[in-house]
């Protein structure tokens, strides 16, 4: 798939993918439910400031937390919520708006080999999904963010 970018291994989404990459796919849950789901989890990984926040909360750490301290909402996360997660590891990688590069890939996948962590990403962590359902084991789960 050509990318359109700077970024070697880049993978773009094509323009006729991104609807299908915009909706949700799994039930989309909040509050107290979605804490429910996330305590009740073996191996996860989360993508997004939010839900990576909420589980660091809850005292169950994801196997891998992937953030790009850019939210939605006017409410910043706190300095140090993420430490948690750092503790075990902490990457930095570059992924522009609209692409999964090979760096965030390969990233995600040392991060897993590597016992877990967390990747902070610069530029935008959406994709890193998709790389987190590639490189996971079989039965893990992927939470992630919507608006």
């Amino acid at each position: 798939m050509p990318s359109g970018s700077s970024e070697d291994g880049a993978l773009a989404v094509p323009a006729a993918l991104r609807p299908a990459l915009a909706r949700t796919y799994g039930p989309v849950l909040s509050g107290e439910a979605a804490d429910r789901q996330i305590v009740a989890l073996d191996v996860f990984a989360t993508c997004g400031d939010r839900v990576t926040q909420r589980a660091i909360e809850l005292h169950h750490l994801p196997l891998v937390g992937i953030v790009d301290y850019a939210t939605l909402r006017n409410d910043p996360i706190p300095p140090g919520t993420f430490d948690p997660l750092a503790a075990r590891r902490r990457v930095r990688v570059r992924n522009p708006p609209g692409f999964l590069t090979d760096r965030l890939r390969r990233a995600v996948r040392e991060t897993i080999a590597a016992g877990g962590g967390l990747i902070e990403v610069d530029g935008e962590e959406d994709l890193g999904s998709l790389a987190l359902v590639e490189a996971l084991p079989a039965g893990a789960t992927v939470i992630y963010g919507i608006p």
